[in-house]
């Protein structure tokens, strides 16, 4: 039997040993500081095939798109694909195509992303105004994060920081981010308490977390 790799081993003062197939396949542990190296590779031997399952699901799953920026190239914003038009445009504009001044197209991709980072911070100010009055939780303030594998993150002192690409998803996977950012407002860590906090915002939650797992990778510029 062919012997699984483990690519990275990440340590904490977890109490259990958590085993993630990442995007690319590979495979990271997160370990408690104190179990040794051997226990650690012990339980990846015993849990092969429910890696190589969880392989052959991550290489089924949408393909990130190889960005050409050309006509009729389709951009997703807030869960739906537009296509792009480029043209005598002064700015970009979002409308029956996604319309991108010609005179830019030199820096195309940066311009675009910059015009995401704009959609984003409205957006998910908004969702977040609103979303902490339905749940009575006060946060600091709020920042867009460039984490490339993180969509968002609740700091010591209550700031929220929210991936940009989530302007790019459906509207109910922004909630599900904002919720769940909110939520460790009062919750600083993943019990039951806290994912019980959740779902009494979002009952449905789990649909939304899954979505993220199985096509956040798609969510580029």
């Amino acid at each position: 039997m062919v012997k699984i790799r483990i690519n990275k081993i990440e340590r904490s003062k977890r109490k259990t040993i958590a085993l993630l197939v990442n995007a690319d396949t590979t495979l990271t542990v997160k370990a408690p500081f104190l179990v040794p190296t051997i226990q650690i590779e012990k339980v990846v031997e015993k849990k092969q095939s429910w890696i190589k399952r969880k392989v052959r699901e991550v290489e089924q799953r949408p393909k990130a798109a190889i960005r050409e920026f050309v006509n009729g190239e389709g951009f997703l914003v807030l869960g739906k694909s537009y296509r792009l038009k480029i043209g005598n445009y002064s700015t970009i504009e979002l409308g029956e195509y996604l319309y991108f001044p010609k005179a830019d197209l030199g820096t195309i991709q940066q311009k675009l992303t910059d015009w995401y980072k704009q959609q984003a911070i409205k957006k998910i100010t908004s969702r977040t105004k609103w979303y902490s009055k339905k749940m009575g939780v006060e946060y600091s303030s709020i920042r867009l994060s460039e984490a490339s594998k993180r969509w968002g993150s609740c700091g010591r002192n209550n700031t929220l920081s929210i991936n940009w690409r989530l302007i790019m998803a459906p509207l109910s996977i922004i909630d599900y981010v904002v919720v769940h950012e909110l939520s460790h407002v009062i919750e600083k860590n993943h019990s039951k308490i806290f994912w019980n906090r959740v779902r009494t915002v979002l009952p449905n939650y789990e649909k939304s977390r899954m979505w993220l797992k199985e096509n956040g990778h798609t969510l580029n510029v």
